[in-house]
Parts: C-alpha cells; sequence; structure tokens
C-alpha cells in the first residue's frame, strides 16, 4: 500500500470521492476541496486515491464548527477533518494505515491528542466501531442545526 500526498491529478477522483460520501463528510466543490488540502497539517492519499484523510492542527484557519469545540478545549491537538474508502476498498487496511501514518506525524509534530467526530444523527455505526477499535474515546456532543446533524467529539491521545 503505498502513501502520498494528494497531487494536482488527484483532485476529480478525490472529489468524487468524498461527495460520494457528503452525509458524512460534507460535500464539496473543487475549490473547497483544494483549499482543505492547501491548509491541512497532514493529507494523505492512499492507494491511488482509493482513500483520503486530511487533518489539521490547532493552528489552522480553519473555522469548522467542530474544528473550533476542540481548538476551544485542547491546546495541542491534531483533527482528523476527513476520512474517506471507496466503497470497493474497504476491509483493506486502509484506514487503519492511513491514521497509523497520521499518528506518526502528530507525534513526530509534538501533538498530544488527534481527535474527531463521528455523526450520531444521522448514525454512522461502523465509524464507532473503526475509531472505538483505534482508541478513541468520547469527549463530547454538539447538535449541528445549521447541518442537520449530532456529532459525537472523540479524543486519542497521541502516546
Amino acid at each position: 500500500m503505498i502513501l502520498r500526498p494528494p497531487a494536482a491529478g488527484d483532485l476529480a477522483g478525490l472529489l468524487a470521492l468524498n461527495n460520494a460520501h457528503a452525509v458524512e463528510l460534507s460535500l464539496l466543490s473543487a475549490d473547497g476541496l483544494q483549499h482543505l488540502l492547501d491548509g491541512a497539517f497532514h493529507a494523505r492519499v492512499a492507494d491511488e486515491g482509493a482513500a483520503l484523510l486530511v487533518a489539521f492542527d490547532q493552528d489552522a484557519d480553519y473555522d469548522s464548527p467542530n474544528f473550533l469545540w476542540f481548538r476551544g478545549r485542547y491546546r495541542r491537538f491534531v483533527y482528523v477533518d476527513r476520512v474517506v474508502v471507496a466503497p470497493a476498498a474497504r476491509g483493506r487496511g486502509l484506514a487503519r494505515t492511513l491514521y497509523a501514518d497520521l499518528f506518526l506525524a502528530a507525534a513526530a509534530a509534538g501533538h498530544a491528542h488527534v481527535c474527531c467526530e463521528v455523526n450520531v444523527d444521522p448514525p454512522n455505526p461502523a465509524s464507532d466501531a473503526f475509531h472505538a477499535a483505534l482508541g478513541f474515546a468520547e469527549v463530547g456532543r454538539a447538535r449541528l442545526a445549521d447541518r442537520g446533524k449530532g456529532v459525537r467529539y472523540l479524543l486519542r491521545d497521541v502516546a
């Protein structure tokens, strides 16, 4: 399995992958995706675009309410904004490998925590189980009325 930073030629495929999972992630335009990639602490593509992870650190210029929730509570952290695996590539460990790579990068940069959110409304039991298996624990919840969903905030120490 090859992990690498996203390249310009990946943008169309990654946008399609993201937008096919807009309920779990959020719909993006090409410019929106490029903006996320440009500001990311860590962004990696696995298996030539079959999976993507995008994460920000606490210093990112990012106004997501979920990111801001963590910024208001933790001094040093890496926030996973999105991780997605194409349906045909699931079950091969791509997401687990992307997270392992992120944990190493976060530790090397001196971050204390890796955090994310998972939908509770609409529910996302597969993501709940995946994050629990990686050692994430719930540290809060929010209702995002403007987005019509509820989320659980999850945290894992980098150690």
